[in-house]
């Protein structure tokens, strides 16, 4: 068994694994720069130590990490979500140091994180994928040639992307020519590739994506699905388990497929494959995520599975503790991304002391959160301040939670987008379970932005508004 884990990783996320670590018997190890001295993760695990003053880069520093790991005596890395997490490197560093690596193979890592080669391989498993090219594009010319060939609109994707960077929808050829190398030069700078490929843009599609969970024995399973549908640029502002938009035929189809899909990958650990859903019912393979997901919350709300601890049994050689007839979901769950954001002013990053914290609670509700009252809130990482995940029996009862428990949350010192959320839940749509990735862009009226700013004005303002608040 698996005795001391460090956790490669900050915030929320970081609290999170060191609360499993805790009910596992397991001694936890956090790591911080300078800028994080005072997080909650330093203060909640069994031992911490500094990674130096580089607010990023060292939590980004693979070989350090890990010499750490070996000095403090671990046996084993989790490395949560984002920075490090889907690093085939760190994998294979973890493997040369004797540390076990709370993740998949290197290998599956990086066959995976290159969305082309996982595109193929899905494709030569009969998993359906989104109609498009069958490479990386070679010039803007391919690209166009290619276009043509499949349709406007289309979208220019990263080779290497996640997190909805290094995307572009083009809605014609002048469009698609002024993307390219903005898409190539964001791909470089993000992921260190200047890979990008072109797919066909689905319109109002859902997006569904699926929790697996796979051993060392070749056993997969899978935890239901999430609706992610609910996106702002790409990124996810609130997700819900299971999806109230799927029929029963639905969900056993789209779960049939993320576990072939696993199967095909040789996964082992948690992941979760993700699909868009077009209007006609059709599922499409979209990525899979080699790591913990931000959203994993909800799908353990309906399911009583303990994910993070699956993923310390896993690594550690254990068989999966659930067959799949052992899976039963109940109720749904909703998480809401508590970012330190303006919604009134373009979701500009908010920074500053957290000047009184009230964590919401009650029946059915849970909170993980990096914060506390007299906390700063460094400008250095992900604006999120908590997740906080409501479940109910009901759809209908889940809204209802949904808004106490948001009403009951209090975050004071920062603004976030708190008020946000609870404007969507007004929304009929919603309400009625029925909403695609154009949700947000087709209610304009949610947000009453008192600026528009373009990209650089929106990266002027945020890098204003972290000199202001160094000069504090």
């Amino acid at each position: 068994m698996i005795k001391k884990i460090l956790v490669a990783n900050r915030g929320e996320i970081a609290v999170r694994i060191v609360r499993a670590c805790a009910e596992m018997g397991i001694k936890s190890v956090s790591i911080y720069t300078d800028a994080d001295r005072q997080a909650l993760h330093v203060k909640k695990a069994d031992e911490a130590y500094s990674v130096g003053p580089d607010p990023v880069g060292g939590y980004l520093n693979a070989h350090r990490i890990v010499n750490l790991a070996v000095a403090a005596g671990c046996d084993a890395l989790h490395p949560g979500y984002g920075f490090l997490s889907e690093n085939p490197q760190l994998a294979e560093i973890c493997a040369r140091r004797n540390i076990i690596f709370i993740g998949p193979p290197a290998a599956v890592i990086r066959g995976m994180g290159d969305k082309v080669q996982a595109r193929q391989a899905m494709k030569n498993a009969g998993i359906p994928v989104i109609p498009g090219g069958e490479g990386n594009l070679k010039n803007v010319a391919e690209a166009v040639r290619l276009a043509k060939k499949i349709g406007y609109p289309v979208m220019l994707k990263a080779t290497s992307g996640g997190g909805g960077r290094g995307i572009r929808r083009c809605q014609s050829e002048d469009e698609l020519k002024r993307a390219y190398e903005r898409v190539v030069s964001e791909a470089t700078k993000a992921f260190g590739s200047a890979d990008v490929f072109l797919e066909k843009f689905v319109a109002h599609p859902r997006h569904i994506e699926v929790q697996v969970l796979g051993d060392k024995f070749g056993n997969v399973i899978h935890l239901f699905e999430r609706d992610c549908s609910i996106q702002r640029r790409h990124q996810k502002l609130l997700e819900v388990a299971p999806s109230p938009q799927l029929d029963e035929e639905q969900r056993q189809t789209v779960c049939a497929l993320a576990v072939r899909a696993a199967k095909t990958a040789g996964y082992e650990n948690a992941g979760t494959v993700e699909f868009l859903l077009d209007p006609e019912g059709n599922f499409y393979f979209m990525e899979m995520n080699t790591r913990l997901q931000v959203e994993h919350t909800i799908t353990e709300q309906i399911t009583g599975v303990d994910i993070v601890q699956e993923q310390i049994l896993i690594a550690a050689g254990e068989p999966l503790s659930y067959r799949q007839e052992d899976i039963q979901r109940r109720g749904y769950a909703i998480q809401f991304r508590i970012n330190a954001e303006d919604p009134k002013n373009d979701f500009l990053p908010n920074f500053g002391r957290i000047t009184r914290y009230y964590s919401p609670g009650g029946p059915g509700v849970r909170t993980d959160a990096a914060i506390y009252t007299g906390y700063e809130f460094p400008p250095h990482y992900d604006s999120m301040c908590a997740k906080l995940t409501v479940w109910a029996l009901t759809w209908d009862k889940a809204l209802a939670r949904a808004r106490r428990a948001l009403l009951d949350m209090g975050v004071h010192g920062v603004k976030t987008t708190k008020p946000f959320h609870l404007e969507i839940l007004k929304t009929p749509e919603f309400r009625e379970g029925k909403f695609d990735t154009g949700f947000i862009e087709n209610h304009p009226e949610l947000i009453n932005y008192s600026v528009r700013r373009s990209p650089a004005d929106l990266a002027a303002a945020i890098s204003a508004a972290i000199t202001a608040y160094h000069g504090l």
